[in-house]
């Protein structure tokens, strides 16, 4: 009785963290989204989030985010895969969470410079003979960008998943024959998927509401959800037209959870 009235009081900062500031945000994004921007109770909004200005956007949005999950994936599995192979795995991994402590903001201007007309890049490339490119606000850069923010959020659960995989079971699969594309296809990632969508999950759901790098990368060419949403909070004042896109964008972050969601094996 005892333990159980303890753990309930250490549930209290919890609860109440949970409700102050998970909820109750969650709850005025809501009201606001049923207000047009004279404050009166409206469903204009919801109505033009359903026009083809907004529906365009959201598809952009799914479409880089997508291109920027499938990207970090394909480079952190190799990365995570390589790392629990080598001998000092642990410095290795430190090395490349280490940039993500990093402020964003700070990252995207040494990106800016490094892309620049007269930047690291465009330098490398007049020393290859190809001359200088327009790479800085272009779908590249932005994709680039958001890919190298990305991907120590990506490594890390596939790491994690490859590190608690049994090892006897891929000298089974050995012993029985299997090539090692086989072993890789039918144990490896079977068994590492868990991994996978977490790391898809920490990617993709950020990804969605990108609204900086769009800005200072992107130049604005790459419209988003995140930056409509800065564009109606910051700019034109319109807080319930924001707030409706929210809302759509918490739905979606909260569908792609559930489908993505882990589910204990033998469940």
């Amino acid at each position: 009785m005892e333990n159980k009235v303890t753990r309930n009081l250490y549930m209290i900062p919890y609860a109440l963290w949970i409700i102050f500031f998970v909820i109750a945000p969650i709850l005025l994004v809501v009201y606001y989204s049923f207000l047009d921007i004279e404050g009166n109770f409206s469903l204009v909004n919801y109505q033009n989030f359903f026009t083809s200005t907004y529906l365009q956007m959201t598809l952009s949005s799914f479409w880089y985010a997508f291109l920027i999950t499938v990207i970090s994936l394909l480079v952190a599995y190799p990365t995570a895969l390589f790392l629990t192979r080598t001998k000092h795995k642990q410095l290795w991994l430190l090395l490349i969470i280490v940039p993500s402590w990093i402020n964003l903001l700070l990252k995207a201007y040494a990106f800016i410079g490094i892309f620049g007309t007269y930047g690291a890049a465009n330098n490398l490339l007049e020393f290859l003979g190809i001359g200088s490119q327009q790479i800085l606000f272009t779908d590249f850069s932005f994709v680039f960008v958001s890919v190298y923010i990305f991907i120590p959020f990506m490594i890390l659960p596939i790491f994690n998943a490859l590190e608690s995989l049994n090892p006897t079971l891929l000298d089974a699969a050995n012993d029985l024959g299997a090539s090692k594309w086989t072993t890789f296809r039918r144990v490896v990632f079977p068994l590492t998927i868990d991994g996978v969508k977490s790391g898809c999950q920490v990617v993709f759901i950020p990804a969605l509401s990108l609204f900086m790098l769009t800005r200072l990368i992107a130049g604005n060419r790459v419209i988003t959800l995140g930056t409509a949403i800065e564009q109606h909070f910051l700019v034109t004042q319109d807080w319930g037209m924001g707030s409706t896109i929210a809302v759509f964008l918490i739905i979606i972050m909260f569908v792609i959870i559930s489908l993505t969601g882990i589910r204990k094996r033998g469940a």
